[in-house]
């Protein structure tokens, strides 16, 4: 059986029972326990299935982007250790881009104190809390309002920032993996293609509870950025696999 077929049984194996044990796949193709590794290595750098201990199970997908009170709810602790790791990384003097979201919040919240920094953002809530509480000089990208994300997108906000030349843009996700960062809204699309075509550093800002999950559209490529800075409960495998290239991946908590 060539690779092919073996992943294709996989990969029905597992949308079939949700979770299916290594030792079982390799009964049934009749492979070694080696072979199957790499198979669901493979799988797993397409963004097709999720290693757990002893298996692999499909990769979760997205279908709508959650709003921003949800998100809001949801694994704070792990974003305040991001938000605090990313920013003592950040230079005197710089022009960055934080992105629509709630860890980006939490990086906005860690620089309030900061009078040397120019915050271009799309999100109005890191603008309104730049704006109350820090120095900080801000630019609103403008664009179409997302009334759930409290942030602007599609192509008036990608033009505005297609005009500036930023030097960290530390970008947002819903769901990301291997394959890159994916969002079920279209309109983000090319606000995050535009801020990371004008950034000198791309930086992926998202807890690990959104790793190996997937949407319709893939904003950006995992290659495109220089750093992911996620919470350290990232799977084993997941490590692996994102410190395997060129990517710097920190580990945050």
């Amino acid at each position: 059986m060539i690779p092919v077929e073996r992943h294709q049984q996989i990969l029905a194996l597992v949308a079939d029972r949700g979770v299916v044990s290594i030792a079982e796949l390799t009964e049934r193709l009749g492979v070694s326990h080696m072979t199957i590794r790499r198979d669901v290595q493979k799988l797993e750098e397409q963004g097709a299935v999720l290693s757990v201990s002893g298996g692999v199970r499909s990769a979760d997908r997205l279908a709508a982007e959650p709003s921003h009170l949800t998100k809001s709810t949801l694994y704070n602790d792990e974003k305040r250790a991001i938000g605090r790791t990313a920013a003592r990384h950040i230079p005197r003097n710089s022009c960055i881009y934080l992105d629509a979201g709630t860890t980006t919040l939490a990086l906005a919240q860690e620089v309030v104190d900061r009078d040397d920094l120019l915050v271009v953002t799309n999100d109005f809530m890191v603008a309104n809390l730049l704006m109350e509480a820090s120095q900080c000089r801000v630019i609103h990208t403008g664009g179409t309002v997302f009334r759930e994300n409290r942030s602007c997108v599609g192509e008036s906000a990608a033009r505005s920032l297609r005009n500036l030349a930023i030097d960290i843009a530390f970008i947002s996700a819903s769901c990301w993996g291997p394959r890159g960062l994916f969002t079920p809204d279209e309109d983000k699309v090319m606000v995050k293609q535009a801020v990371s075509e004008v950034s000198s550093k791309r930086v992926l800002l998202s807890d690990s509870s959104k790793y190996n999950r997937i949407a319709t559209f893939l904003a950006l490529p995992l290659e495109r950025f220089d750093q992911v800075v996620t919470d350290n409960k990232l799977s084993d495998a997941g490590r692996a696999l994102l410190s395997a290239g060129n990517l710097e991946l920190v580990l945050a908590g």
